[in-house]
């Protein structure tokens, strides 16, 4: 940054110290220490950026759980290609899908499939499109021939599957064939040609508005809520479905929001101007039976009970059958199932989607293995599943020659 600056550029690009380094960008505390007392002093003052460092170091510190783990930068970047906002979303992800000690070879495989994919500038979303393909080439033992050769029967994860259709428009090399040709004929899918933007429909604003405040109520949906359901309405949905369970939780400071209270802890909840509550921790119950477990709260002063479930609880359950004889599909990864397609009794081709697989922001239809009817789904929305968990057994077709 300083070469560059020093060679002319108007503006270069450094973080807050307490956010700085490996992936991010260098500090900028650095920056205008260096460059102090030169013909290319920032003007900023080093006084003034030690209080605001000290802020985010205490943020920061809150949000430790979530940190990707990576203690060093690593020259490797010059093999991968993974750009460094990507690169510790994908380790945070590896770990939540069980592939930590798999960390060098997704790396490994990040590069294969942006060369699978076509060589492509890899910014958000494409760059997501690498990186699920690479995932997934992980958790399923592939090598690149095997995507190729597979191609039609393969779950390829949806961002996979959107890209080569064109959802996110042309790459600047064009399109990998026969790659292409081989998923979307096998799902039945015509290419987008040009700009996808320029093929949207209108929105109507004043319809959904209404469809929205119909649902949760003209005083919760403004405009905010509007345009966040037009961007994205999936996850607008989770969020108020989240929200209707356990309200409006921005009144929670972020220690409260990301560290459960102990026994005995009280604190002070402010909920408004002039409004505070003080809470008290009285006792937590064993786990019921339903997984739930009773609370015990003093809120100022008076005890109240709360019934809540406990999503950690171990308990017993039957261990899932694996996929793996003829007509049977099965999960492709670890991951949540956020869609059933099917139902006993229905009529499915090879390639139909089934099911849906979210992991770790990663959505992927699952795929029929062969034609034939339905006869038995093993999982409803909201399960977890593992690798080669059974999800759904089809009775296949059989034809008679004459």
């Amino acid at each position: 940054m300083i070469a560059a600056a020093q060679a002319g550029a108007d503006v270069v690009d450094g973080a807050i110290d307490a956010m700085s380094g490996m992936t991010s960008q260098p500090s900028l505390g650095a920056i205008v220490s260096n460059m102090k007392g030169s013909g290319i002093d920032t003007g900023l003052d080093p006084a003034q950026l030690a209080p605001i460092n000290t802020y985010w170091e205490n943020v920061r510190s809150l949000y430790a759980p979530f940190e990707s783990g990576q203690l060093s930068g690593s020259s490797d970047v010059y093999e991968h290609e993974i750009p460094g906002g990507q690169y510790t979303n994908l380790l945070f992800q590896s770990k939540q899908l069980g592939l930590t000690e798999k960390w060098p070879e997704i790396k490994k495989k990040y590069a294969q499939a942006n060369i699978i994919l076509g060589d492509i500038p890899k910014v958000t979303p494409s760059s997501k499109v690498v990186g699920d393909l690479a995932q997934f080439m992980v958790a399923q033992n592939l090598e690149p021939a095997d995507v190729l050769e597979q191609a039609e029967t393969l779950a390829l994860p949806d961002s996979v599957v959107n890209f080569l259709r064109g959802d996110i428009g042309i790459p600047p090399g064009g399109f990998p064939e026969p790659l292409r040709t081989k998923v979307l004929k096998a799902r039945g899918l015509d290419p987008v040609e040009g700009r996808p933007g320029a093929f949207l429909g209108s929105y109507d604003f004043d319809k959904e508005r209404e469809a929205l405040q119909s649902k949760y109520g003209k005083s919760y949906i403004g405009e905010k809520d509007l345009l966040s359901y037009a961007l994205y309405p999936d996850v607008f949905t989770q969020w108020k479905e989240f929200e209707s369970v356990y309200g409006d939780v921005e009144v929670l400071p972020s220690h409260l929001f990301l560290n459960p209270m102990n026994i005995g802890q009280e604190i002070e909840l402010c909920l408004g101007p002039g409004k505070s509550k003080s809470i008290k921790l009285v006792s937590i119950s064993d786990v019921n039976e339903d997984g739930t477990r009773m609370i015990l709260f003093e809120v100022n002063g008076e005890q109240t009970y709360m019934s809540v479930t406990d999503n950690s609880a171990q308990t017993e359950g039957t261990v899932r059958q694996k996929a793996g004889a003829p007509g049977t599909v099965g999960s492709p990864m670890p991951g949540v199932i956020v869609g059933v397609k099917v139902k006993p009794g229905d009529i499915v081709e090879v390639g139909d989607t089934v099911a849906t697989l979210s992991a770790m922001k990663m959505e992927t239809s699952i795929p029929a293995t062969s034609s034939g009817t339905v006869t038995h789904v093993t999982v409803n929305v909201g399960d977890k599943v593992e690798g080669d968990d059974l999800l759904v057994e089809i009775e296949e077709s059989i034809s008679i020659a004459n």
